[in-house]
């Protein structure tokens, strides 16, 4: 009896089932991987701010500790937005008549804050708290990187997942689920 398919037909078949195996196995995995890159996670991308602040004048220059400007990260969930009234005490006059600085007048002026554009971003479902770690010893730079050297502030660290588990993992922190997911 003759065979009701050609023998092309099975080889047909095969390919389509490989076929589709990899492409189930293989889009996932392509897409693990590509939200781990600079590109997905922003990673060195210097972020727009409405004043050119340099961290460097200020860290390195004027010698002016994190705490003074985010004064809240030793206290609070979130390291905190200095008010304009904070550049104030430090620059003279002739600065603050200057046209650089013709944001932070107007907002001490009326009362309402610069808006800056926040560089460090996690997703709305991890909970992460500056104060717990800040205590704990954790310095700014472990996931900030090096402020200092920066003229516009950029994501030095990758902050995902992995790389907070293994930073836990290396200070011997908690690595439960409920530790960051609440």
């Amino acid at each position: 009896m003759a065979a009701p398919f050609p023998r092309w037909v099975n080889t047909l078949a095969r390919a389509t089932l490989i076929a589709a195996v990899c492409t189930l196995v293989g889009v996932p995995v392509a897409l693990m991987a590509w939200v781990r890159t600079p590109n997905a996670t922003r990673r060195f991308q210097p972020v727009a701010q409405p004043i050119a602040f340099d961290h460097r004048i200020h860290v390195t220059g004027q010698h002016i500790d994190c705490q003074y400007c985010h004064f809240s990260v030793e206290r609070a969930a979130s390291a905190g937005i200095p008010p304009s009234s904070t550049c104030v005490p430090c620059h003279s006059t002739v600065w603050m008549n200057s046209s650089a600085l013709s944001l932070v007048r107007q907002s001490v002026a009326t009362g309402t804050p610069l808006h800056w554009n926040r560089v460090n971003a996690l997703p709305g479902f991890v909970y992460f708290n500056h104060a717990i770690h800040v205590n704990k010893g954790i310095k700014c730079e472990n996931c900030h990187g090096r402020v200092e050297r920066m003229a516009r502030v950029y994501q030095a660290a990758p902050l995902t997942m992995s790389w907070c588990v293994d930073c836990h993992r290396t200070v011997r922190a908690p690595t439960n689920c409920t530790t960051c997911h609440r």
